[in-house]
């Protein structure tokens, strides 16, 4: 299932990446400040069409987003 993890990373590069930016599955997103609650919200959609789920609010924290390995686990909960 890495090409769910290689989607959301390819996502959150063009969205919110620069050249200088060295992101990876581990880079913290949102306590890095790469990714703010409004960013945030524009990937949970992203998520939600994507994969044809819904991500409960109280799910969508920014410890759950705050890296590309933790936003494949909290997808993967509800596409199972």
């Amino acid at each position: 299932m890495d090409d769910l993890k290689d989607v959301i990373l390819e996502y959150v590069i063009a969205e919110y990446g620069d050249e200088d930016d060295k992101i990876t599955y581990d880079t913290p997103l949102i306590s890095g400040g790469l990714v703010d609650s409004f960013s945030m919200v524009s990937l949970k959609r992203f998520l939600e069409v994507k994969y044809k789920i819904a991500i409960p609010d109280a799910d969508a924290s920014p410890e759950a987003f705050d890296s590309v390995h933790k936003i494949a686990e909290l997808v993967r909960r509800f596409t199972a």
